[in-house]
């Protein structure tokens, strides 16, 4: 069941460090760039949960319910990104979670960052973008 924040606990988010939940979905099994940008987010005050390799939309979901996520970081650089968000953010939707901020990072071609935009996807992070870029993208989504 979908929960609902009351304003009090809005409040409470507030003054809590930002949550992110990261993952790598589908069959790819590199995951140093991801381990890089969940110390970086650490080491900017975010508590940081990485799920590990090889994980389904639906286990991330449930991990990002689990862990009252918000934000929602897949690093994908298998090139099955236009079949694996599309799923991650349909179950979202499906468990009342449409105020995750969804990011995606790795291996995305130019041409396909509007449709994973369109989809409901707050940024893409492309190879080499800088960690501070995302830790101030962060701040500056969830914070609002």
């Amino acid at each position: 069941m979908p929960r609902t924040a009351s304003p009090q606990s809005e409040t409470a988010a507030k003054k809590r460090p930002i949550r992110v939940v990261l993952a790598k979905i589908g069959l790819d099994g590199h995951d140093r760039g991801i381990q890089v940008v969940a110390r970086a987010l650490r080491d900017a005050g975010m508590e940081v949960i990485y799920t590990g390799l090889w994980q389904t939309p639906e286990a991330v979901v449930r991990a990002a319910e689990d862990e009252d996520a918000d934000v929602l970081g897949i690093s994908i650089l298998s090139g099955a990104h236009m079949k694996q968000i599309p799923m991650l953010i349909n179950r979202l939707r499906e468990r009342g979670l449409e105020h995750v901020t969804v990011i995606v990072g790795g291996i995305i071609p130019e041409a396909d960052i509007p449709k994973l935009q369109a989809l409901g996807v707050a940024k893409v992070f492309t190879p080499g973008s800088p960690l501070k870029e995302i830790s101030e993208f962060l701040e500056a989504t969830v914070r609002r």
